[in-house]
Order: C-alpha cells, then sequence, then structure tokens
C-alpha cells in the first residue's frame, strides 16, 4: 500500500521515449505510476523467491499429502 507520508527520494530513471511521451499526454503522475509499478514487481520478485527457497518444504508436503491423505480427511463433509 502506497504510504502517503513516506519519505521520497528524487531519483533519475531512464524510460522509453514513446511511453514518456503517452504518460505525460495523458496526464499520468509519474512518481505514483513508477511507484505503484516498482511495489507490484518486488511483491512479484518476492512471491518467486519464497516459491524457490520453499520447493522442497512444499514438494515434501505433497509428497506426504500423497501418501497418507488430508490429516482431518475423515471430518469433512464435502
Amino acid at each position: 500500500m502506497p504510504n502517503a507520508r513516506a519519505r521520497k527520494k528524487p531519483t533519475n530513471l531512464s524510460l522509453d521515449t514513446a511511453l514518456l511521451a503517452e504518460a505525460r499526454e495523458l496526464k499520468v503522475n509519474l512518481s505514483q505510476a513508477a511507484e505503484l509499478g516498482l511495489r507490484r514487481e518486488i511483491a512479484k520478485t518476492k512471491g518467486e523467491k519464497w516459491r524457490r527457497e520453499n520447493a522442497g518444504a512444499m514438494e515434501s508436503s505433497n509428497r506426504w499429502v500423497e501418501t497418507h491423505g488430508l490429516p482431518l480427511d475423515r471430518y469433512r463433509q464435502f
């Protein structure tokens, strides 16, 4: 979530000139758009990193369920 009170730091970026022109024509707030895009990319990268780091545990858990079934399966009503 964007934080309006977050400290900001001026940053230089190199952007595709056509993309920049279109954003300016549409009056897109470049700082907000860049921050939102960066937040999304960080979340995606963190998710991918978590999946890589936990792949072994997930495989182990899946093997256990394949062998033994779901732990509380007998209580399911569907």
